[in-house]
């Protein structure tokens, strides 16, 4: 259990930590999504770093402190995003890395795994399996265990996003929500820390998918809640297991969670390509999704979404948008045994 809350000054001071290559990412108005959403609409662009998500903020953290204090290896179970990230932020740093994966995780995040100089152990069945090995390997080795979203560094990295959010250019008008996937919870709580402390006015709503609604229905239910399985092209937020200490912190600081249908999710990544020119993983176009699902609720408002990852299977990602597919997987990521949601 994690042992201490979010800290604002120390989220202030993470920003002198963290290399610059993954801070003051673009926010910016998209007026090209706001006919078809029928809102105002501002994107605060988390891909456009080395690891193409935003998780190297919170790996930067880890990364920092264990050059300094050891020990000198780490290992994690990923889905594929924080695996890179942490790869990439302890390889200039001189750490050992091992990242154990599901066999059946998305192969161009495991082929950049890889490509950055990380141990990958790749097991078989689903993120739950890896995250028990990865702890295995931790005990029976001495090392460092990072688990998401319940180690601090993840979401106070994350929560630096918050500081941003809160620091808008001038070029941008205010604005009165703010979507945020859901997954394990590190960007969740960590931004809806920082806004809740900095605009309170500002409304915190988190979205995860129907295939994958365990944390959602944990925070309306105020207890965690499991479930038997996940269904969901979004694998980065595809996990079954809440960890307590993150609840109690997400039901501090999110206003509302709600879940969005597969065919909205796909139908957000597609607005995003084709009126923003983006290319995003599923868990990504998540915001878009619950717009597209409640516009009534959203007429008239000014909202940013956090627009997370980029690392995507582009065989899949032709298939699930319509374009002329190329080499793919399947469509849907199905995991029966589950496991706690990791980018």
């Amino acid at each position: 259990m994690r042992q201490t809350r979010l800290d604002t000054d120390r989220i202030r001071a993470a920003r002198q930590v963290i290399d610059p290559a993954f801070l003051d990412t673009p926010l910016y108005r998209c007026e090209a999504l706001e006919p078809g959403l029928g809102c105002a609409v501002s994107i605060k662009l988390e891909t456009a770093n080395p690891v193409r998500s935003f998780k190297g903020r919170g790996t930067e953290l880890v990364a920092s402190r264990l050059a300094e204090d050891g020990p000198r290896a780490v290992v994690c179970a990923s889905a594929g995003n924080l695996g890179q990230a942490l790869a990439w932020s302890a390889r200039g740093r001189g750490l050992d890395v091992t990242v154990v994966a599901s066999r059946f995780a998305t192969e161009a995040k495991l082929d950049r795994v890889r490509a950055l100089g990380a141990r990958l152990e790749l097991v078989d069945g689903d993120h739950e399996t890896a995250r028990e090995r990865a702890a295995a390997l931790a005990r029976h080795d001495g090392i460092r265990l990072l688990e998401d979203s319940l180690d601090l560094e993840t979401c106070e990295g994350a929560a630096t996003i918050g500081l941003e959010l809160v620091d808008r250019p001038a070029a941008v008008p205010p604005y009165d929500a703010v979507l945020v996937a859901l997954g394990g919870g590190a960007m969740a709580t960590g931004v809806g820390h920082v806004l809740k402390a900095l605009a309170p006015g500002v409304e915190v709503i988190c979205v995860q998918p129907q295939g994958a609604p365990a944390l959602t229905l944990s925070w309306r239910a105020r207890q965690v809640v499991t479930t038997d399985a996940t269904e969901t092209i979004a694998d980065g937020v595809a996990g079954r297991f809440p960890i307590p200490s993150v609840l109690d912190d997400l039901l501090l600081v999110a206003d509302d969670a709600v879940l969005v249908r597969e065919p909205s999710i796909i139908a957000g990544m597609r607005l995003l390509l084709h009126h923003a020119g983006l290319v995003v993983e599923p868990s990504a176009a998540l915001g878009i999704a619950a717009i597209l699902e409640d516009r009534a609720r959203f007429a008239g408002r000014h909202v940013v979404t956090i627009v997370c990852g980029s690392n995507v299977d582009m065989g899949s990602y032709h298939r699930w948008i319509g374009a002329p597919p190329q080499r793919g997987a399947a469509t849907l990521l199905r995991s029966d045994r589950g496991g706690r949601a990791e980018r």
